[in-house]
């Protein structure tokens, strides 16, 4: 027999492998769940950035703790993963404030869900293994027995793969409301858009799971893009629902309640470079009462760089959704608190001491049922400006008054 002994990284005798490869496994499957949700959250670079570092550290952990079951491998990855479950914690009960995009608290889902799990595994077996005895060169020696292998494997399939198609489905977390916004599957692109030309459209309700389907010439990435923006921005708005809580983080009236409109403006969130950001919308619409009730939030209006113009707005739901200008509003001269107070044409000056503040492109979106769907502007002197050629957006299709299907 010969006397050489056994090298501790390769497989022990009779088939068993050490225990660090299950905490591996775990970890690569709560990276790919989070990979998973980067485009999700495409619309927060900086929390999709977030998910593609965590993503590439759970995967190249658990390539490493395969190759190399070394102690201060286990050590590494049992701390990286422990890590990550305690921002899972602080994102779903306060939020993480310093990421834009997971600002605010969010109900646990499958895909998140199942991610934490995962890493939950991976950093316990990780420090097991790290706290065992450890061979001559540092190696585990925690083991298991043969029949655990595939049967922990396909307990991680079983549990990363489902929440890899959720994570992927453009699905925002939203409390008990149900709200949720239609992937954009590029291999599903075809069958996608013949059934949108074969879909009834179906009216708007934010009550009930977003569907924009049934409009001719919107692609399946637009739609997807609408319903999305819809989502977040019924999940995050109704924060604002006081005014006095909006007034507290710097909005101010223009004064308009008269239309039975009135607009809340932060006038600093027009260039600070976000855009279409529901945790930061630079215009928040309230329905006003002649018969004293208090004011309702009703929609978000999201506005674009002070100096942009409607051929600078990006490309966002097609016929589904159109931008607007206001050029004919003469507002108080007082910077971050104007008050709309007149009425000239397009291209006439205000009288002093009224000024036409430097405003961009806006958008709503409406987080309660109107006439002309969730992007409609308003009426008369309060609908604005449209670009030249196009005609003014009423989509009957998903307004209030639209047949269910």
């Amino acid at each position: 027999m010969s006397s050489e002994a056994v090298r501790p990284t390769e497989p022990a005798p009779g088939g068993a492998r050490p225990v660090l490869a299950f905490s591996a496994a775990a970890s690569v499957g709560a990276g790919a769940i989070h990979a998973a949700a980067i485009g999700v959250h495409a619309e927060h670079r900086p929390a999709a950035a977030a998910f593609a570092v965590v993503a590439a550290f759970q995967i190249a952990w658990g390539a490493l703790a395969l190759a190399r079951p070394h102690r201060l491998a286990a050590l590494l990855g049992g701390l990286g993963n422990a890590g990550i479950v305690g921002g899972f914690v602080l994102a779903k009960t306060t939020g993480i404030g310093f990421v834009d995009g997971l600002e605010e608290a969010e109900a646990v889902q499958l895909a998140d869900g199942a991610a934490a799990a995962l890493a939950l595994v991976a950093a316990t077996v990780a420090v097991f293994a790290a706290a065992g005895r450890a061979n001559g060169d540092g190696a585990t020696s925690q083991r298991w027995p043969r029949p655990l292998a595939p049967a922990a494997a396909l307990a991680v399939g079983v549990l990363a793969v489902p929440a890899m198609v959720s994570a992927g489905s453009h699905r925002h977390a939203s409390g008990d409301d149900g709200h949720h916004a239609h992937g954009a599957d590029a291999e599903a692109g075809a069958s996608a858009a013949e059934h949108h030309a074969t879909t009834v459209a179906k009216s708007y309700d934010p009550a009930l799971p977003i569907d924009l389907s049934g409009v001719e010439g919107v692609t399946p990435e637009q739609q997807a893009r609408a319903e999305n923006l819809i989502a977040i921005t019924l999940l995050r708005l109704p924060k604002f629902a006081d005014p006095t809580v909006a007034e507290a983080a710097g909005y101010r009236t223009i004064g308009d309640g008269f239309t039975g409109h009135e607009h809340y403006i932060n006038w600093s969130y027009l260039d600070d470079g976000r855009f279409l950001d529901p945790a930061h919308p630079e215009s928040l619409v309230y329905e006003t009462h002649r018969d004293g009730r208090p004011r309702r939030l009703v929609a978000a209006m999201y506005m674009l760089g002070s100096q942009d113009t409607l051929d600078d707005v990006p490309e966002l739901g097609g016929a589904l959704t159109q931008w607007h200008v206001h050029e004919d509003l003469c507002f108080t001269d007082e910077p971050g608190n104007h008050k709309v107070r007149a009425v000239t044409s397009v291209d006439g000056d205000c009288p002093p001491p009224l000024v036409k503040p430097a405003q961009g492109p806006m958008i709503h979106v409406w987080i309660t049922p109107h006439r002309c769907g969730p992007f409609a502007s308003l009426e008369g002197v309060a609908g604005g400006q449209i670009k030249a050629g196009e005609e003014r957006l009423c989509d009957h299709a998903h307004g209030a008054t639209a047949p269910s299907a």
